[in-house]
């Protein structure tokens, strides 16, 4: 297992921390003015514009994509150097190469379950970063946990699909791009359990889609927005099915795998900018005769923020690797715990950052605020914590009994 970088991804790195250097770092205060002075917190600023224009002028573009011909066709293991450059500045940096949640799930989708109409209507101006799409799975009724739990009806009538139910969380539906959502319900509830569930296409002005509301998150109201909509006898063409039905349980797996590795990524990329942040707060300020970052306990949480970060991305990486060589299944375990690990490592630090900053630690003077809620909140989402540990202890319990069995 060889992590290190090779050259093709050393190259892109020296590429992207040029781009985040010299464009996303000092767009950083234009881009929250422009959302500030527009007094609409779903306003898209035009500096994201910008930085898109000369992201592609400089060939990072939708570098998540690992198919040749759809995106640059990246490993796993090759992109996720290149997420955790971004994770340094999540709110910009994803979305100026075109690589963000969810509209990279939502084309990697597209890529292997959409049909050619789909590509063509959805998926190339997603890739060119001319619309926004939405992933609409969660329910505020059920606990969307258990996606069996998912109670959205897709009823056949004729030609047509019809649809009714309430979702919410659904990240991207109020940017002010977001043209298409993909939905999942269920078309057979007397089915086996995990064939229930089905996805769809449904472009976002479909009659009988009404936005609720945006949903704040710790009090931050997200610029793509975290809806809650109602479907009431939304009809769309049979045209509109993934896959098959049937298979919405299989899409939202496969859909999660390389989402979980980018999410893991960023998130040690939010690490590493609140240490750094940490240390330069701790080196500049003196509490009663002495510089913070003398204190034991200051040098302390660095030592420990060091360690917990290289040991993080390590195993990120085994994941990533994992997914290259075996496939998504066998990297499952791997895959669920990194998905517990990155972001309590990540909250331990930034809690200890905003420590260190005192109350400008809390305030939008720093990044540090944004990356509490944003990480906490990753806990939940893609699965809670709870359900990757219980998933990790099955499989471990699993793997004792047959090891008994066989011998």
């Amino acid at each position: 297992m060889d992590f290190a970088p090779d050259e093709k991804t050393r190259e892109y790195q020296d590429k992207l921390n040029a781009f985040m250097d010299e464009f996303v770092y000092p767009a950083e205060s234009v881009y929250h003015q422009q959302r500030a002075e527009a007094g609409d917190p779903n306003f898209h600023p035009p500096i994201l514009e910008d930085l898109k224009r000369e992201a592609k002028s400089r060939g990072l573009w939708n570098l998540f994509l690992l198919y040749e011909g759809w995106g640059a066709g990246l490993t796993n293991v090759q992109y996720a150097h290149l997420a955790e450059i971004t994770g340094r500045s999540p709110e910009i940096a994803p979305e100026a190469i075109n690589c963000n949640a969810p509209d990279t799930g939502n084309m990697e989708v597209l890529t292997l379950f959409g049909t050619d109409e789909h590509k063509e209507k959805w998926l190339k101006p997603l890739l060119a970063g001319e619309i926004a799409s939405a992933f609409c799975m969660t329910e505020p009724a059920v606990a969307s946990s258990d996606a069996t739990n998912i109670e959205m009806s897709i009823a056949s009538d004729g030609d047509d699909y019809v649809l009714n139910g309430r979702k919410w969380f659904a990240s991207n539906a109020l940017h002010a791009n977001c043209k298409v959502f993909i939905v999942m319900g269920k078309t057979d509830p007397s089915a086996e359990t995990h064939r229930q569930q089905s996805m769809l296409v449904v472009p976002k002005d479909t009659p009988g889609i009404t936005i609720v509301r945006g949903l704040p998150v710790f009090g931050y109201m997200d610029r793509e927005g975290h809806a809650e909509i109602l479907f009431e006898d939304v009809r769309v063409p049979k045209s509109a099915l993934l896959s098959g039905e049937g298979e919405g349980f299989a899409i939202s797996q496969a859909r999660l795998g390389p989402g979980r590795i980018h999410h893991c990524m960023r998130s040690i990329g939010m690490a590493e900018r609140s240490l750094d942040l940490l240390i330069d707060r701790a080196q500049q300020r003196v509490t009663f005769g002495q510089p913070v970052a003398e204190r034991a306990n200051i040098q302390e949480w660095i030592a420990e923020a060091r360690i917990e970060i290289e040991a993080t991305r390590l195993l990120v990486l085994k994941a990533a690797w994992m997914m290259d060589t075996v496939g998504n299944r066998e990297a499952a375990t791997e895959i669920a715990a990194i998905k517990v690990k990155a972001p309590e490592m990540a909250l331990k630090i930034v809690d200890r950052a905003i420590q260190v900053h005192g109350g400008g630690g809390v305030t939008d003077d720093f990044p540090l605020a944004g990356f509490y809620a944003h990480l906490r909140t990753l806990r939940l989402a893609d699965g809670p914590d709870e359900v990757h540990k219980r998933s990790i202890a099955r499989r471990e319990l699993r793997r004792r009994k047959n090891a008994r069995e066989a011998g």
